[in-house]
């Protein structure tokens, strides 16, 4: 999409590179010669924009909304698209934060155990009666599929101390 202001300066330079006229040119462009002519009356708008630039600079992490606050309790009256247009003509934009991180890399395929206790795999399971009673059980399995034991436990004991559950076997049960 080419801007108004793009076409002008066309119309212009064939107009001087090939001693056409402006009728001409236009047409040979395709634009409208009325935009060519068009003339802006809107005002400069200068203070607004030094006083934009300032608090933008003070306050670097504020958007175009938190600086309008800031310029109508200075007493400056001013309409949301208008600042937001000044705000992006002056390249304001607040930087945007990052995503989340994601790994680097291939993953790496796990390595199969050859022997008994080589790797654990824990897993915790939770469900519920359906009278409404809950079931809570850590469920701890040898890799190697020599060994495989679960204990019911409350959510609080089973993540609190797992470390301790694993080298204690078994766990102890108990109730909520």
């Amino acid at each position: 999409m080419v801007t108004p202001a793009a076409k002008r300066e066309a119309v212009a330079h064939v107009c001087s590179a090939f001693e056409l006229s402006e009728r001409r040119a236009c047409r040979m462009i395709g634009c409208v010669r009325m935009m060519v002519r068009y003339c802006s009356r809107r005002p400069p708008d200068t203070e607004l924009r030094e006083r934009l630039k300032a608090l933008a600079h003070e306050r670097r992490r504020f958007g175009y909304c938190r600086l309008l606050v800031l310029l109508r309790r200075e007493d400056f009256i001013v309409n949301h698209k208008r600042l937001f247009r000044i705000y992006r003509e002056e390249r304001l934009m607040v930087r945007r934060r990052g995503g989340r991180k994601r790994a680097l890399g291939t993953r790496a395929p796990m390595l199969v155990p050859q022997l008994p206790n080589d790797r654990w795999s824990i897993d915790f399971v939770a469900d519920q009666f359906i009278d409404g009673r809950r079931m809570c059980i850590l469920i701890v399995v040898d890799a190697h599929g020599s060994a495989w034991r679960s204990s019911p436990t409350p959510r609080s004991q089973a993540f609190g101390s797992l470390a301790s559950s694993i080298s204690y076997w078994p766990i102890a049960a108990s109730r909520r």
